[in-house]
C-alpha cells in the first residue's frame, strides 16, 4: 500500500478517472447499438452526428485509438448510407 499522501491522491484520482473513461466508453457503446439498429435515415442521419462526436471526444482523450474511432465511425457511416 502506499505511504505517501501524493501516492495515495493519485490512487483516487486514477480510480476516478477509470469510472469515467468507462462510463463515456460504455455510453458511446449503447449509442452506437441504437444507431446499428435504427431504420429511419432520418433519424440515423442525426443520431449519427451525435455518435459521431461521442467517438471523436473518446480518441480525443486515449480512452479509444484514434484508427479504431476512424474504424468505427466509417462502419456506422457505411449503415446509415444505406439506409433508404
Amino acid at each position: 500500500m502506499a505511504n505517501h499522501q501524493s501516492a495515495l491522491k493519485r490512487i483516487r484520482s486514477s480510480e476516478a478517472r477509470r469510472l469515467r473513461n468507462r462510463y463515456q466508453l460504455k455510453t458511446t457503446r449503447t449509442y452506437m447499438k441504437r444507431l446499428q439498429e435504427s431504420t429511419d435515415k432520418s433519424e440515423a442521419e442525426k443520431l449519427y452526428k451525435e455518435v459521431a462526436g461521442m467517438i471523436d471526444k473518446l480518441a480525443k482523450k486515449n480512452i479509444i485509438h484514434k484508427n479504431k474511432a476512424a474504424h468505427q465511425k466509417s462502419h456506422l457511416a457505411k449503415h446509415v448510407n444505406q439506409l433508404s
